[in-house]
């Protein structure tokens, strides 16, 4: 009884070997993409929190609670980045979530009083590719493990 205690610990390196999948490139590239927007998120709160000291806010109460949303968003983007390059199943749900959000706020940019089209092709370009690479047959296999 010990000894199959001992070989399925995964102490040796054969089983080490057998566990290791080299991960795909549109994985990669999806991860890419995904760091990028949960360092623009950390960048936004970081401005946020340095406008709040900075500039005298009209409502402090709403710049407060946008700092807070902000930095809520930030934490789970990298929460869901993580969870994709560990390859677990659930952050394919919140990947579709946030790059529909991501779509939204750039088509948000395009209207309004100054529509900012350069914006909107910056937001909306790799949110798509991220769509599009997270229903990849390799991305979907890759995100494929579920909690035992």
């Amino acid at each position: 009884m010990w000894d199959v205690a001992v070989n399925n610990s995964g102490n040796s390196n054969e089983t080490q070997s057998e566990q290791f999948h080299p991960r795909p490139p549109a994985l990669l590239i999806l991860v890419t993409i995904l760091g990028i927007e949960a360092l623009a998120l950390i960048a936004a709160t970081v401005f946020f929190v340095v406008e709040l000291f900075a500039a005298p806010a009209s409502s402090i109460g709403s710049a407060v609670a946008l700092a807070a949303i902000v930095a809520i968003a930030a934490v789970w983007v990298v929460v869901v980045v993580r969870g994709v390059i560990l390859g677990q199943a659930w952050t394919r749900a919140a990947v579709v979530v946030l790059q529909i959000l991501v779509i939204a706020v750039g088509i948000g940019s395009v209207q309004g009083p100054e529509p900012r089209p350069d914006l909107a092709a910056a937001l909306i370009a790799p949110a798509v590719l991220a769509l599009v690479l997270l229903f990849t047959r390799s991305v979907v296999a890759a995100t494929s493990d579920r909690p035992r």
